[in-house]
């Protein structure tokens, strides 16, 4: 089963807000069976606890640590905002939703992280016309 699929990709996006943009990757990740509907609740919870704003143009939204019972099995959606989203701590113009499934919580999360901590990768990955583009960018990187 594949962490990011084609229809995990959504592109050129108007922007919105923080909390509709969490919903958006959340309700990805469950249209698309990685995790069960409420686990939204914990990626809302986190973003209220503290921003998953990592800097770089990049927004991160996961569930917080209560709410993994909701992982069916682990998944990206990315989602590209061409005029940003606002998380308060910066402007997000990737909103990259993930459900890691117990230990491929943290390997996932630190690859996004280090995909996204080279500013030519993200600005490649906001351009990015079409899905493949976006995952070869990420496949590169060994997700």
């Amino acid at each position: 089963m594949e962490v990011l699929a084609a229809d995990n990709v959504l592109l050129n996006l108007p922007s919105e807000e923080r909390f509709e943009a969490i919903k958006r990757v959340g309700g990805k990740l469950v249209e698309n069976g990685y995790v069960e509907e409420t686990y939204i609740e914990g990626m809302i919870k986190r973003e209220k606890d503290i921003s998953t704003y990592i800097g770089n143009g990049v927004a991160i939204p996961h569930g917080v640590s209560e709410y993994v019972k909701y992982i069916k099995r682990s998944g990206i959606v990315i989602a590209q905002y061409p005029e940003g989203v606002d998380f308060g701590a910066g402007k997000a113009y990737l909103v990259i939703g993930i459900a890691g499934k117990g230990e491929e919580h943290m390997e996932i999360l630190s690859k996004i992280a280090i995909v996204c901590s080279d500013v030519e990768n993200v600005k490649k990955l906001v351009s990015a016309k079409t899905p493949d583009e976006v995952m070869d960018i990420i496949e590169r990187e060994g997700l």
